[in-house]
């Protein structure tokens, strides 16, 4: 059977065991079976890619698709990941729709694959924001009495990447796309302007953040259409979840409770869970009992 779908990620050695709950965490799902799954090896050992060999499609060595300081770098390859993500296509050209998975992610419901995968339909990119009612409402720095300064994640970034204050005011208050999960078939004008802007960010702005920026202003400024799903298609706060015990799954803080669909450990504030794997953490079930649990994917 020719697999017409793909889901990629990309791992160094340090994140490995992450990718490989991501990895298991797909292949439990028996609609896996007609979607491939491909490797990008950002610094994997081999004994690493021995392991990952026989559950994936495809692994194959990242490169640094756009030029960038070894002092931007830092010995970090990783920042990889970042770049290589806009260039799906082109390490992997045999798919029609490309689902991109950051490998300190792993999936808990399927619905939330089928999602991404419909959502590109059309030439559109399928993505979630980092905005939700469960995550908390704007920041703002008070200045004199009544005056407030947003703090808006698209305005910094765009400034720092040396974009125009018109571009930068022009996402600055749009919801943040986060281009940790998203989805794009093979032909989307996407990647293309992605490219384009992703070259502009990496001239004056750091690596970290630079393509998620960048993607930003492919939508909002240079107006590509975009599907954009609930935030439990890409859920981010980790510690705003509950857990349902009867039917044993994470879910939304809030009515209707829905399932959450992948769990993402991005962020500072989760690099205990990302660097231990047996680390438990307090979780309210739907009922308010407060219980440990293991928010790692396992097998069990």
């Amino acid at each position: 059977m020719i697999k017409k779908n793909v889901i990629i990620s990309l791992a160094d050695a340090n994140y490995f065991e992450l990718l490989n709950e991501l990895v298991d965490s797909i292949k439990r799902f028996k609609q896996s079976e007609n979607t491939a799954i491909c490797i990008l090896d950002g610094g994997l050992t081999e004994e690493q890619k021995k392991l990952l060999v026989s559950k994936v499609d495809e692994i194959k060595s990242s490169e640094w698709d756009i030029k960038i300081s070894q002092f931007k770098i830092m010995g970090k390859k990783w920042l990889k990941s970042l770049i290589t993500r806009a260039f799906l296509t082109e390490y992997f050209p045999n798919y029609e729709k490309y689902l991109w998975i950051d490998a300190d992610a792993w999936v808990n419901s399927w619905e939330a694959v089928e999602l991404y995968f419909k959502g590109c339909e059309n030439n559109k990119l399928c993505i979630s924001t980092n905005a939700d009612r469960a995550y908390g409402g704007t920041k703002v720095d008070w200045l004199l009495g009544s005056f407030a300064r947003i703090k808006s994640q698209n305005y910094k970034h765009a400034k720092s990447s040396g974009f125009s204050e018109k571009i930068a005011r022009e996402v600055a208050l749009k919801p943040h796309l986060n281009a940790g999960v998203f989805s794009l078939t093979s032909n989307a004008p996407h990647w293309k302007v992605w490219r384009k802007n992703l070259e502009e960010s990496l001239k004056s702005g750091k690596v970290w953040g630079s393509d998620q920026i960048a993607l930003n202003i492919t939508i909002y400024y240079d107006n590509l259409p975009v599907e954009i799903l609930p935030a439990y298609c890409n859920w981010t706060h980790i510690g705003g979840m509950k857990y349902d015990e009867d039917k044993k799954t994470f879910v939304e803080p809030y009515l209707p409770n829905h399932e959450i669909g992948i769990i993402h450990f991005a962020g500072k504030h989760n690099d205990q869970i990302r660097n231990n794997k047996n680390i438990l953490s307090k979780i309210e079930c739907l009922d308010g009992k407060i219980i440990e649990k293991n928010l790692r994917f396992n097998n069990e």
